[in-house]
């Protein structure tokens, strides 16, 4: 049985350190270094890249909160709620899609400000997304928070709704679906699946950011099912698993597409100034989800 964390912070004199925000810091940083290594190979610049997700995160993270508080209301504009909580990131809340969302507008300007492709950005950032969403929700776990219905198994989590000594507000004690392993495991499995198909089927051109979104909401679709904390509704479907069969959709149609203009195109952008080959440094290396023997040199 999974024990619950009986700490979320540690209060260090003035200063309080949530647990869940050293999480997504830490997703963020491995996330980077990995992004970092994938845009060189690319021919990118590292400082560029920096630049890019700095403004990426702020963006991303104003985007997760606001998706977050739309599709879950009451605790902030309900009765007894309050209006103010809705700063609070650091008690949980910050919905991927969201992030996703305010994060791929931010990269898109930032790639028109660095003179840079948006689809070699797009497709080097994908799967480190993923590992990012993996370390992310150990801050889940700390504050013992989206668990599905109770379960009586050897892998339910027994959630004591104790932390930092009081009760959390709302919190039944009980043993339940672990959703934030689920989706934990699920994201690893995405990782591995995705470099092999992009490596196997030579994808570029944003097909590996979108193959990532079908991935991810796949998974996504079936472990929100059976999440139990409160969320609008859409007729007998949470919103988050409405977006997320819908955005399973999307991605597949995208990928098509996508594979359908590489063939009239004779290729399509793998390198970050938009070229259709590699610099001679990464192809010479073969670099994890792209083939340096496929493409035009000629293309842009």
């Amino acid at each position: 049985m999974i024990p619950s964390s009986p700490i979320s912070a540690l209060s260090l004199g003035p200063l309080t350190i949530h647990f869940y925000a050293l999480c997504i810091l830490a997703g963020i940083g491995v996330a980077l270094w990995w992004a970092t290594g994938r845009w060189v190979a690319r021919g990118g610049d590292g400082d560029d890249l920096f630049d890019i997700v700095f403004v990426a995160i702020v963006a991303g993270i104003i985007g997760s909160r606001i998706w977050h508080v739309l599709t879950s209301p009451e605790p902030f504009f309900g009765p007894g709620g309050d209006p103010v909580a809705v700063l609070y990131i650091w008690q949980g809340g910050l919905a991927i899609y969201g992030g996703v969302a305010g994060g791929a507008i931010a990269v898109f300007l930032m790639a028109r400000a660095k003179g840079v492709s948006f689809a070699a950005l797009a497709d080097t950032i994908a799967p480190t997304l993923l590992i990012a969403q993996v370390i992310g929700r150990f801050g889940n776990w700390f504050n013992q928070e989206l668990y599905g219905p109770e379960l009586d198994a050897w892998w339910a989590w027994d959630v004591t709704c104790v932390t930092n000594g009081q009760m959390i507000p709302g919190c039944t004690p009980g043993t339940y679906h672990p959703t934030f392993l689920y989706e934990q495991l699920w994201n690893l499995a995405g990782i591995a699946v995705l470099l092999f198909l992009a490596r196997r089927f030579r994808l570029g051109g944003g097909r590996v950011f979108w193959s990532y979104v079908a991935i991810y909401s796949t998974g996504r679709a079936w472990i929100d099912a059976i999440r139990s904390e409160p969320v609008l509704m859409v007729g007998p479907l949470r919103i988050h698993t409405l977006v997320a069969i819908l955005m399973a959709v999307v991605a597949v149609v995208m990928v098509v597409l996508l594979t359908r203009r590489r063939r009239r195109r004779g290729g399509e952008v793998l390198a970050a100034d938009g070229s259709f080959a590699l610099p001679a440094p990464a192809a010479a290396e073969e670099t994890d989800d792209v083939d340096p023997d496929d493409g035009d040199p000629e293309g842009s």
